[in-house]
């Protein structure tokens, strides 16, 4: 994983830094121990990260690009996904009680509004 999200590091800082709110902390926070509760990614590329069995729970990932993301066993509990593209994304045992999916893209390519 780390090796995956050290390039990515680099996209999202650049994305962040024009477009977002993304904190930096978190993002090199995720990358470094898997883990990021509560933390604001909104605006990340994290297109094709592997992030299985991450605790992502009540993160923002608004507006967050997670395209083909390896997320099988993630926590993404009360997460905020409004926006998010998460097309051919692993969401295989991805709890996600209360998170919300307004305008998100799902891993079919439908596009979820519950929460809006």
């Amino acid at each position: 994983m780390k090796r995956t999200l050290t390039a990515l590091t680099v996209a999202a800082t650049m994305f962040a830094s024009s477009a977002s709110a993304l904190d930096p902390a978190d993002l090199q926070k995720l990358k470094d121990k898997g883990t990021c509760r509560n933390c604001d990614l909104r605006g990340a590329i994290l297109s094709g990260a592997i992030l299985r069995h991450a605790n992502l729970s009540g993160a923002n990932l608004e507006i967050t690009d997670l395209r083909d993301a390896d997320l099988m066993g993630a926590n993404l509990r009360g997460a905020s996904l409004s926006g998010a593209n998460l097309s051919g994304a692993d969401l295989t045992y991805v709890t996600m009680t209360g998170a919300i999916l307004c305008n998100t893209t799902m891993p079919d390519g439908s596009v979820i509004y519950s929460g809006c």
